[in-house]
C-alpha cells in the first residue's frame, strides 16, 4: 500500500471513490428547490476545477426564469427528434428515453466557455481543446460534489449549440457546451441508465488500457496482473 504524509483518512477516502462510483446522469427529478448554501457549494467545487494556464473558459448560467426555461426545453426536443431521426432504426427507441430533466430539476444551468479564449496560448498552441477539457473537468467536479451531497446532476448535450446561445444572449466567441440538471431524485440509478435500459453497456477499463504501444499485443497480457477483467 502506497503510504503518503499527505493521503486522506480511510473513510474519507472511500467517501471519494464512493463518490465517483456512484455517480449517474441523472433523467428523474423532484421540483423541490435546492437550498442556496448548497448551491454556493456546488458552483465553488466546480470553480475550484483545474485549468491549462488557469485561464477559467468555464461561466455558469443560472436560469431563474420559467418561460426562459421552456424556450431552453423546446431547443432540446428539436434536437432530440433531430438526433433521432439520424439514428434509423434505433429512432423509436431513443425516442423512449426520457430527457424532461430540463422542466423538471430544481436548479438548471447552463456551462459555457467564456469569449475571448484565444489569448491564452499557454498550453493551446497544440491542443487548442484545452479550453473544452478544462470545462468539463469543473462541470465533473459539480457532478462529484452533488452526488457526495445526494443532489442528481445531468448532462444534456442535445441543443444546437448558436440557438442556446442566441437565447441566452451570450457574446460572439462565447459557447454553451453543456446544459446542467441538478435536483432532488427519489433514487440514484443504480447503474448507468443507458446501461438499465439496453441502450449500451461500458466497457471495462482492462479493454481501453494499452502498455506503450497503442492497442499492443503484451498489454492485455500485462494488465491481467494488475487489472481483472
Amino acid at each position: 500500500m502506497t503510504d503518503s504524509p499527505f493521503r486522506f483518512s480511510d473513510a474519507e477516502r472511500a467517501a471519494v471513490y464512493r463518490a465517483i462510483a456512484e455517480r449517474r446522469d441523472m433523467r428523474h427529478f423532484r421540483s423541490d428547490p435546492i437550498d442556496h448554501a448548497t448551491l454556493e457549494r456546488l458552483l465553488n467545487a466546480a470553480h475550484c476545477a483545474p485549468s491549462v494556464g488557469l485561464m477559467q473558459p468555464w461561466r455558469f448560467i443560472r436560469v431563474t426564469d420559467r418561460e426562459l426555461r421552456q424556450q431552453i426545453h423546446a431547443l432540446v426536443e428539436e434536437e432530440r427528434h433531430r438526433t433521432a431521426a439520424a439514428l434509423g432504426s434505433r429512432q423509436d427507441e431513443f425516442l423512449s428515453l426520457k430527457v424532461q430533466g430540463v422542466l423538471e430539476c430544481g436548479e438548471l444551468l447552463v456551462v459555457a466557455l467564456c469569449e475571448g479564449r484565444e489569448q491564452h496560448v499557454f498550453g493551446r498552441r497544440t491542443l487548442p481543446q484545452m479550453d473544452l477539457a478544462s470545462a468539463a473537468c469543473a462541470i465533473q467536479n459539480l457532478w462529484l460534489a452533488a452526488r457526495a451531497e445526494g443532489i442528481g446532476m445531468g448532462w444534456v448535450s442535445l441543443f444546437e449549440p448558436v440557438a442556446l446561445a442566441q437565447l441566452l444572449g451570450m457574446p460572439e466567441g462565447s459557447e454553451p457546451i453543456a446544459i446542467l440538471c441538478l435536483g432532488q431524485v427519489e433514487a440514484f440509478y443504480p447503474a448507468p441508465m443507458l446501461e438499465l435500459t439496453g441502450w449500451t453497456k461500458a466497457r471495462p477499463l482492462h479493454e481501453l488500457m494499452f502498455t506503450d504501444r497503442w492497442n499492443s499485443s503484451s498489454a492485455t497480457q500485462n494488465l491481467t496482473t494488475i487489472l481483472p477483467p
